[in-house]
């Protein structure tokens, strides 16, 4: 198993791909294999769908939180606009075919996969949402794949992992480096905070390398490593990347104490499923869904959006603080390029200070980034890098103190009645006391006289 200290020198060859492009993924129908679906019902919320068990019971299943990303708002942004189009020379690209069932089991079985692709009522109902009313969102997201799937890929080759998880990221963030869930997780692999950290991804106020595609991706693929020795079974690992490995632990057992047969394996995906999350339960259907989709594609006349590759990439390192804005001006590189290509830095500052940061630029600018270093680092440094290293204390004035005279008296009050009160608890106790003694000294005397 290599170390995140490695990662720059096995992903050079990925470096070249490294555009961040944010895109819209799958927008799924979930449910176990015995519920039928109903996918004609215009009311059901588009975060959610209901489902119908065989008691006619109805329950709601949430999408992942990645698929309902609004498509327009994506293809505005930076990369999708410069490097996508739309494709001219499809023909019947809203025609299509049906199938027999026979005919979706034997493309499954046919996919070059490790894990089980299984065929079921509950995958169909997400081949045909796809294939039907999301086959634009499945024409976008073929066009934007080059971008990042050869990343995805050497990660995942490195330690093992069966390819057909480089799909993951789509289900999980929508390919958007910046996407931040309701619940914290940050990338486009969805990083906790604290998983992210225990892979070894920094995270502080100006770096979050979550958003980093090569660190992230290698620190995805040593999670799912490990997550494989606790369940050995791919389905149940995805299922545990989604909601945590504790809570698919305790479904297994649920599902383990409600079976009377103790020889059967309870460490299956569908066999555990009503004990899952909501979310989770639509989470391996509407994977194989898309490792289907993003094969057979053709087969249903989608075509993938006319893909420009841009140009390779590779880093500098710096040992200063920089602003992005900072070398935007100065080398006549759009800001918005350099953000796509540098989305762990929070801020637009890169704290070299701290240690070697990389920036990464196109190619063809990275030398000229060397001659114009010192232009860079001086560019605006005061107005964009406000943080000072030192400060001067103002001492050519004598310190001033405004007393209350207000505050004063009514501390002065509150003494005397505190110092008052005092004296006559202290008088009483004086004559308390000459009492008793004088009651004593009677008592005494006439026990005499007696």
């Amino acid at each position: 198993m290599k170390t995140m200290n490695n990662i720059s020198i096995m992903t050079e060859r990925a470096a070249k791909w490294l555009l961040p492009l944010c895109m819209l993924a799958f927008l799924p129908l979930t449910a176990p294999a015995q519920i039928v679906v109903d996918d004609n019902d215009a009311e059901v919320d588009e975060d959610e769908i209901i489902v119908l068990d065989q008691s006619g019971e109805e329950e709601v299943i949430e999408f992942p939180e990645a698929m309902t990303y609004d498509l327009d708002s994506l293809l505005n942004l930076y990369m999708s606009k410069t490097y996508l189009d739309e494709p001219t020379d499809c023909n019947m690209r809203n025609v299509n075919p049906t199938y027999s069932k026979e005919e979706y089991v034997d493309r499954l079985s046919r996919m070059p996969t490790v894990m089980e692709m299984a065929y079921n009522d509950v995958v169909q109902k997400f081949i045909d949402r796809y294939s039907g009313r999301l086959r634009h969102s499945i024409s976008y997201m073929l066009g934007a794949s080059n971008f990042y799937m050869p990343i995805f890929e050497e990660a995942l080759e490195t330690y093992q992992i069966p390819l057909e998880l480089k799909y993951l990221p789509i289900i999980e963030s929508a390919l958007n480096p910046q996407a931040v869930s309701r619940v914290g997780a940050t990338g486009l692999w969805q990083f906790m905070l604290a998983t992210g950290k225990q892979y070894g991804l920094q995270v502080n106020s100006l770096v979050d390398e979550r958003r980093d595609p090569v660190k992230a991706s290698y620190a995805a693929a040593r999670y799912l490593s490990d997550l494989y020795k606790i369940f050995g079974d791919w389905n149940l690992v995805i299922a545990a990347y989604n909601c945590g490995p504790a809570n698919i632990t305790k479904a297994i057992h649920r599902a383990q104490a409600a079976t009377k047969d103790s020889t059967m394996n309870v460490k299956d995906y569908w066999h555990i499923y009503p004990y899952l999350p909501r979310e989770t339960r639509g989470y391996v259907p509407a994977f194989i869904a898309a490792n289907y989709m993003m094969t057979y594609y053709s087969q249903h006349n989608i075509c993938p959006m006319t893909t420009r590759l841009p140009a390779a990439s590779d880093t500098v390192m710096v040992s200063r603080n920089v602003h992005l804005e900072q070398v935007a001006q100065v080398m006549g590189i759009n800001i918005d390029l350099l953000r796509s290509l540098n989305p762990m830095y929070r801020r637009d500052i890169v704290p070299g200070l701290s240690e070697p940061s990389p920036i990464r630029l196109p190619q063809a600018d990275v030398a000229r980034f060397i001659d114009l270093e010192d232009s860079i680092y001086n560019y605006r440094a005061s107005d964009l890098l406000t943080k000072r290293m030192e400060v001067s204390v103002r001492d050519d004035a004598p310190t001033y103190y405004k007393k209350s005279k207000r505050t004063v008296r009514k501390r002065s009050t509150v003494t005397r009645r505190r110092s008052s009160t005092a004296r006559k608890r202290t008088t009483t106790a004086r004559r308390k006391t000459t009492t008793t003694r004088k009651s004593t000294a009677r008592k005494r005397t006439t026990r005499r006289r007696r």
